[in-house]
């Protein structure tokens, strides 16, 4: 771990690149072990992939699991996660860990949206936007966020230097920067606005950093990871990426350690994914991570491998499996519904995981049942779906068949789904 430890954060390596496009594989270094990329990170927002014990997501082939600053911080706060020895140690998960900073909650709890990064809201825009029947939960300012908790109303502060201090208390091994997220509906000029400021509060969450992992050098090193926004604007989209590469090389020529990687944050259109990412990875150092926030369907999946994306996280294999939505070969489906009461095939019959042993028509009766064992079992067989897929595509990388895995793939699922 000496390696890690001196110089410039220095976590991630090359390996193989895919030609034509900004996709590569690698492998990011952690003192909890490393993580072969591309990878897909499950969500545990609240130290636990929700229905699902830490030892079955390592048994689907998870590398890692990212918990939420935000949710931690209150509760069960993160001077109780710190004397437990950190996230890992907390909720008995061996391998990497990552946290985000807490700024996706900001605009979840500014604007009431739906946690998802891809938005359609074309040709509206306005600044002071909630969703209908909420209550504006969280204020920006120059300096930080003050919000109110979405469990007892009590009102809180968020800066850069405290989410740094949250971040190390929580104990990951990378940790992101404090930004903003605007949404779509944000004017140019905010988008401005907003960028300036993202980019001021990551100098700040630099320096504490800083100041942090010299104060705590009796806990594992982590790697700060910057994150970048700009909405739909390529111009706004370069510049935050070019001022973190400059702010981490003053950052380092100055004795820090500078940005580990990078996080691609922000809502973007779901059909200018790959436009919008490859906007950012052509500006991005290529020896340094990048994570993309928010990301699980298929399609988009392949969309980002190919413009440059190494990790990515999302909450929907998770959630959409405690509803009864089936990931498959063959596309989505519902185990709800009524023609699989009497299917006694598994969720896939070509996909072999812990699942395989139940049958549709039992995982059926659970739902019916208003059991708590399927949204075990749905959520381990789609994590599993997704991790394995991410694994695949990777290996096709380095088999050099990759297009042709990725068409293969992508035309049986869509087509599937369709038939559905």
């Amino acid at each position: 771990m000496s390696d890690l430890n001196e110089g410039p954060d220095r976590t991630f390596t090359v390996g193989t690149t895919l030609p034509g496009t900004l996709g590569r594989t690698g492998v990011i270094s952690t003192p909890h072990g490393e993580i072969q990329t591309p990878a897909f990170v499950p969500v545990g927002t609240k130290a636990t992939v929700k229905t699902v014990v830490p030892e079955a997501v390592r048994d689907l082939g998870a590398q890692a699991v990212l918990a939420n600053a935000y949710h931690l911080y209150l509760q069960p706060g993160p001077d109780i996660i710190d004397e437990a020895g950190g996230l890992g140690s907390f909720m008995n998960w061996p391998g990497p860990t990552f946290t985000d900073s807490g700024g996706f909650q900001v605009m979840s709890l500014g604007a009431g949206f739906k946690k998802v990064i891809a938005m359609d809201l074309t040709g509206m825009q306005n600044d002071d936007v909630i969703a209908e029947g909420k209550e504006r939960l969280a204020r920006v300012d120059d300096d930080g966020v003050t919000f109110k908790s979405h469990l007892d109303g009590s009102t809180h502060r968020f800066t850069p230097e405290v989410s740094m201090q949250i971040q190390h208390q929580l104990g990951a091994d990378i940790i992101f920067g404090f930004d903003e997220l605007t949404t779509l509906m944000n004017t140019r000029a905010y988008q401005e606005t907003s960028l300036e400021r993202t980019r001021l509060w990551a100098i700040r969450c630099l320096a504490e950093h800083n100041r942090l992992t010299a104060e705590r050098s009796h806990r594992r090193l982590q790697s700060l990871w910057g994150v970048i926004q700009g909405a739909q604007y390529e111009d706004l989209r370069r510049k935050a990426a070019r001022d973190l590469v400059t702010m981490s090389e003053k950052d380092v020529a100055d004795g820090g350690r500078g940005f580990g990687g990078y996080g691609i944050g922000g809502a973007l259109e779901k059909q200018n994914l790959g436009t919008i990412v490859r906007w950012v990875n052509e500006e991005l150092p290529v020896d340094k991570a990048r994570h993309l926030l928010g990301i699980s369907e298929p399609d988009d999946i392949f969309t980002a491998i190919e413009s440059g994306v190494d990790t990515f996280d999302c909450v929907s294999p998770s959630r959409v499996a405690r509803n009864g939505a089936i990931y498959s070969l063959d596309g989505r489906y519902n185990v709800t519904n009524s023609r699989f009461r009497r299917d006694f095939t598994p969720l896939d019959p070509e996909i072999q995981n812990y699942t395989t042993q139940y049958t549709r028509a039992y995982i059926h009766h659970l739902f019916k049942a208003k059991e708590g064992l399927a949204a075990t079992l749905c959520t381990i067989h789609n994590e599993h779906f997704i991790v394995t897929l991410v694994e695949r595509a990777r290996q096709a990388i380095i088999d050099g068949n990759y297009f042709e895995f990725r068409d293969e793939f992508l035309g049986r699922y869509y087509a599937g789904a369709a038939a559905r």
